[in-house]
């Protein structure tokens, strides 16, 4: 059996789209909804229902600056799940966006 990450088309990943679409944002605050949906692998309609979404539940907030918006990602919240209610977003993000030796 094969070991390594999964690039099958179709196949499952560990976070939902929500979870790629707010660490891309974390990774790039000036991004396109475009770019968004390409590197995610969803439309650019369902990227901004995401964004709304998150907006709304106090995830990510934007401001328009000229033609683009600057995203800024509120990392100090609390995850949703029960499961991982005792971590909060910058936990999640850290771990994607500078991994390091697990703590388990």
């Amino acid at each position: 059996m094969k070991t390594g990450a999964c690039n099958v088309a179709g196949s499952w990943t560990f976070l939902t789209n929500h979870g790629h679409v707010l660490v891309s944002i974390a990774q790039n605050p000036h991004c396109r909804a475009r770019d968004l949906a390409e590197r995610v692998g969803i439309t650019e309609r369902t990227v901004r229902r995401i964004i709304a979404e998150l907006n709304e539940a106090g995830y990510l907030t934007f401001d328009r600056q000229g033609r683009r918006n600057r995203y800024a990602v509120h990392a100090e919240l609390q995850m949703r799940h029960q499961v991982e209610g005792d971590c909060l977003v910058s936990d999640l993000l850290d771990t994607v966006m500078h991994p390091g030796t697990p703590s388990y």
